[in-house]
């Protein structure tokens, strides 16, 4: 099996991109995935995509890495309607062991703006569900999500990666919205959307002294149930823009397709709000704000490429640590890959016993028909000889496969046994 990461993240992709091509909904996912089946049959995939980052990964018969990136670019821009030329550039693709070690950095938050933040492992988690849930799943691909996950727990004991802030949430409100506002206490804090980062977000605000709270969502139910957990209340989506006009600190992750807020809009909600001061923080994926919202007056626009400054200073502080989980993260990937490619050299192995047992059977079955004064004992005697034998003679090549697959998968050595012993026909 062939295994592939083609990923465009926060790091290397513009947030223009990743939002066209970011699978946003569960209906959107669950047709993903079905289209993934019909291109490509035989293969294993998991879809992670967060506000971050759209990931791909996929375990398929061959070698041919080149012919499968191609494969999936082809997949992505057919299927968001998006001109692969605009954006071919941005993509990454790893394959193999860099492709193991391409996740386990991302489930280990290395590969996040904010270096330990906890969210990663359970979006990683939720995707390789929704991979399980959607029939998309097979032995490489549970082993290696299953690894990951046992990879972020050793990082996350053994390092100190996650002290601190290390949320998306806890930086955008203890390093951006505490250098706007002096104090929260007297801040009416407006709610978009009601996921788990609308949740965690809440949270901090609720330490730094937040009071008021308004909840506005599409669904109401779920407006309900997040404002009575935090002291807050929910308002319909109809009233959002009265909202937008009272609000100091608003907090949007709806998860819409497209912005919900223009400048025009964010304008003319505001019209009584002159002279005060609006922060507000777009965790949406796509984005919920359009760009220009921020150049309005009194307006501090965040996005999530915006935290990326200080995420990087938060990396920077703790490079110590980053080694540690580095080191870890080495680690695993080489007993997986050893294991891998144990497994890809095992099928040989087997084959290869399988038909030289085969063969001493046959003929010591042609043996004992001539032979038919040979006691019980006399046979058993024979056989296990025979067997000793056998075993021995195939000790030495498959000793040197067992050798060869601790660096890397011996194709050249299994291609001569299949050649050898004829194990093709």
């Amino acid at each position: 099996m062939n295994l592939l990461a083609l990923y465009c993240t926060h790091q290397t992709t513009p947030l223009a991109i990743r939002e066209r091509l970011a699978f946003a909904s569960r209906e959107q996912l669950a047709k993903a995935y079905a289209e993934l089946r019909r291109r490509c049959p035989e293969s294993e995939a998991v879809i992670l995509s967060t506000c971050n980052r759209v990931e791909l990964y996929l375990a398929q018969p061959g070698d041919d890495t080149e012919y499968t990136r191609q494969q999936l670019a082809q997949f992505l821009s057919e299927f968001h309607a998006v001109p692969l030329d605009e954006f071919v550039g941005e993509l990454r693709a790893d394959s193999g062991s860099e492709a193991v070690r391409h996740l386990f950095e991302v489930i280990s938050s290395l590969d996040s703006m904010v270096l330990g933040e906890p969210q990663i492992v359970n979006q990683v988690k939720e995707a390789y569900r929704a991979a399980e849930e959607h029939g998309a799943c097979g032995p490489l691909v549970h082993s290696l999500f299953q690894g990951a996950i046992h990879v972020s727990g050793r990082v996350r004991t053994e390092t100190k990666l996650s002290e601190g802030r290390v949320s998306i949430a806890s930086v955008a409100v203890g390093d951006f919205a505490k250098s706007i506002f002096d104090h929260f206490e007297d801040k009416l804090v407006l709610i978009i959307g009601a996921g788990e980062m609308a949740e965690e977000t809440l949270r901090y605000l609720k330490d730094e002294g937040v009071r008021e709270i308004v909840v506005i969502n599409r669904n109401p139910e779920r407006a309900e149930r997040l404002a009575r957990e935090w002291n807050g209340r929910a308002e319909p989506w109809t009233d959002l823009d009265h909202w937008l006009g009272q609000a100091d600190v608003i907090v949007s992750t709806t998860g819409a397709d497209r912005p919900i807020i223009d400048a025009a809009r964010f304008r003319k909600a505001r019209a009584a709000a002159v002279g005060r001061t609006a922060f507000i923080l777009d965790l949406g994926a796509p984005r919920d704000f359009e760009p220009a919202v921020g150049n309005l007056d009194d307006v501090f626009l965040y996005d999530i490429d915006s935290l990326r400054r200080t995420c990087d200073e938060h990396r920077h502080a703790r490079s110590r640590e980053i080694e540690t989980a580095r080191k870890i993260i080495a680690e695993e990937q080489s007993e997986f890959m050893a294991e891998f490619h144990r497994r890809a050299s095992g099928d040989v192995v087997s084959r290869l016993m399988q038909d030289w047992h085969g063969v001493s059977k046959s003929e010591l079955d042609r043996l004992f028909a001539k032979q038919p004064h040979l006691t019980a004992q006399d046979r058993e005697a024979i056989e296990r000889t025979v067997e000793r034998i056998v075993n021995k003679l195939l000790h030495p090549p498959l000793e040197t496969l067992k050798h060869e697959s601790r660096d890397g998968a011996p194709h050249g050595l299994i291609d001569a046994l299949k050649r050898l012993f004829r194990l093709d026909g």
